[in-house]
């Protein structure tokens, strides 16, 4: 079975995320979004498990889904997709968490987040009755503990050898295995004995599989994409397609053995627009691509204080094959961008408006979900319920002719589709024929 997996999430106790991470509504957004498989972020907090375990009941083995008097509170829901008519429809659930790890290693801090999957409650209460002697649980629904990556692989993959641990957003210069601020140039650095039972990297939003692929010590692992979002918009703005059985088992497998017959490929936002794309310091205004940066000394010319190094800087120092190259083994990926900033581009307004949210609405309505929306429906068909604008905009996304300004420093990255002028022009165009 073909389905889509974000396995990377928080919910409403993480700090800097919407209210409505919860239950309810992670269902919700995953059906209108086209995710079947979605980790639950957060299994550390106390009540973000209690809540947990009271709205979900086991599904296929390590997969869990909402019971039914769970479902969807009654607000106007008329334009969800409405995929409930079989058995087997409806969002399923992975156990799944984040746990930031701070601690000093071969003389320097280290904040290293890594995302843990296990496949059932106990075996995540165990986890966390170990990780509770280490930190506070309470405080965040991702945790900060002084722990070493080491150790926390060590726990969890005693704990039960069928948890499974994902390096996450690799690159993010603050808070990863590899980034410029805190991070390691080797796995093996980092996780030392334990490195053998680490399969897969997070490519995170500011980069994408290519720019991992110039770095051959990554060759033996899987890169895996996830939203990591902290609201239920932003649910699969990155994700993975697999084509195996619906299971805990199946997954984890897919992605060990890097099959492409059944790990088909990653979803990707387009990497100039994670908010740590290029170099900069966002207080100053200053963005720079890496060879500019370089040129300076990594220096900031406004403040004279060192840059923020971006991903592409961090890759660039630690590749060791030329911008194109490819390794024999590897997972295909699409690009992205978010239905509703295409429509917000189309309509030349701000992603909030109302306008934007109206159409949304009526396109989810009309054709499911939209990851079918993205990929799947015909700019005829997408012409017909909504507009010329909208059909070209995605065609444009599709065929990747976007043009844009990259994040840097923690400022997400600008995304242009059309020219200003252009608007309207193929609104014109249909009228005539």
């Amino acid at each position: 079975m073909r389905f889509l997996a974000d396995l990377h999430i928080h919910s409403k106790y993480s700090r800097a995320t919407s209210k409505e991470m919860d239950v309810e509504n992670l269902n919700k957004w995953a059906k209108i979004k086209g995710v079947k498989v979605l980790g639950t972020g957060d299994f550390t907090h106390p009540l973000w498990l209690k809540e947990l375990k009271e709205k979900l009941e086991p599904a296929e083995p390590g997969l869990f889904k909402v019971k039914k008097k769970s479902h969807l509170r009654s607000a106007n829901h008329d334009w969800l997709p409405n995929n409930n008519h079989h058995q087997d429809e409806g969002t399923r659930f992975l156990l799944s968490a984040e746990i930031s790890c701070i601690y000093s290693k071969n003389g320097r801090t280290r904040r290293i987040h890594i995302v843990v999957l296990a496949p059932d409650f106990p075996i995540v209460e165990k986890i966390n009755t170990r990780l509770g002697w280490i930190g506070n649980l309470k405080a965040d629904g991702r945790p900060i503990l002084g722990l070493d990556a080491k150790e926390l692989a060590k726990i969890v993959l005693n704990t039960s050898q069928d948890c499974f641990i994902i390096p996450a957003h690799i690159w993010t210069p603050w808070f990863s295995l590899f980034g410029s601020n805190s991070g390691f140039d080797s796995l093996r650095e980092c996780f030392d004995e334990y490195s053998q039972y680490i399969y897969a990297a997070e490519t995170g939003l500011s980069s994408d599989p290519a720019m991992n692929w110039r770095w051959s010590a990554l060759d033996r692992m899987a890169l895996v994409s996830n939203s990591d979002a902290h609201s239920p918009s932003r649910i699969g703005r990155e994700a993975n397609l697999f084509d195996t059985e619906l299971s805990y088992p199946a997954i984890i497998q897919a992605i060990k053995s890097k099959d492409s017959q059944k790990f088909l490929e990653t979803i990707e936002f387009f990497p100039e627009e994670g908010r740590y794309h290029y170099d900069g310091h966002r207080n100053c205004k200053v963005s720079l691509a890496p060879q500019e940066a370089k040129k300076i000394k990594n220096i900031c010319p406004q403040c004279g204080k060192p840059l923020t190094i971006g991903v592409l800087h961090r890759v660039d120092d630690l590749a060791d094959r030329q911008e194109g190259d490819k390794p024999s083994q590897t997972i295909p990926f699409k690009k992205i961008v978010p239905l509703e900033e295409i429509i917000a581009e189309a309509k030349g307004m701000g992603v909030g408006s109302k306008a934007v949210e109206e159409e949304y609405k009526n396109m989810i309505k009309h054709f499911g979900s939209e990851f079918k929306i993205l990929f799947n429906v015909s700019p005829e068909q997408i012409e017909q319920a909504s507009s010329p604008e909208l059909a070209e905009g995605i065609k444009r996304v599709r065929q990747e002719k976007v043009q844009i300004e990259p994040g840097y420093d923690g400022e997400y990255g600008r995304i242009k589709i059309f020219k200003d002028e252009e608007r309207g022009n193929f609104s014109k165009q249909a009228s005539l024929f």
